[in-house]
């Protein structure tokens, strides 16, 4: 699909607050609100736009600990690398997992409350997962950049 600049306006200011008005959004891009109500729902059907969503606070959630999870796994047949996806599916603290080149096949982001709280999820999830020939943990120390996607104009 082609962006315009006003099409890549209206991403950048729906990806900084989702939740803005049409009218302040039409304001900030320079169209009225019919033609940007139309390029939204063109964007959205196009897939451009696949959702919209809230930012939350892990610290006020008690999750105020990320893990990032370096797995490698056993055997790299399409079943096994399925298999492996869909069990993290069912891991509610899995927030994101990468297929990765390099020395591990996957990168894996957790929130958790504590390194206890690591530990038990562990224990009860991740190391029943069947196939995993090793895995490294990494604690994040502190974020330094939660990003938006770069659109070019």
């Amino acid at each position: 699909m082609q962006l315009d600049k006003f099409d890549i306006a209206i991403l950048e200011a729906l990806q900084r607050d989702a939740r803005i008005s049409l009218q302040e959004l039409s304001a900030q891009v320079g169209l009225t609100s019919s033609p940007c109500w139309t390029r939204i729902k063109r964007m959205e059907t196009a897939g451009v736009i696949e959702g919209y969503s809230v930012r939350l606070n892990a610290e006020k959630l008690d999750l105020g600990d990320t893990v990032i999870v370096h797995v490698t796994l056993d055997s790299h047949s399409d079943e096994a690398l399925m298999e492996f996806g869909r069990a993290l599916q069912e891991i509610p603290e899995v927030l994101e997992a990468f297929l990765v080149s390099g020395d591990y096949d996957y990168y894996v982001r957790i929130a958790v409350s504590s390194t206890r709280d690591y530990e038990r999820l562990l224990r009860e999830r991740l190391y029943k997962i069947p196939g995993i020939r090793h895995s490294k943990s990494s604690f994040v120390l502190r974020q330094l950049k939660q990003g938006q996607l770069p659109l070019r104009r």
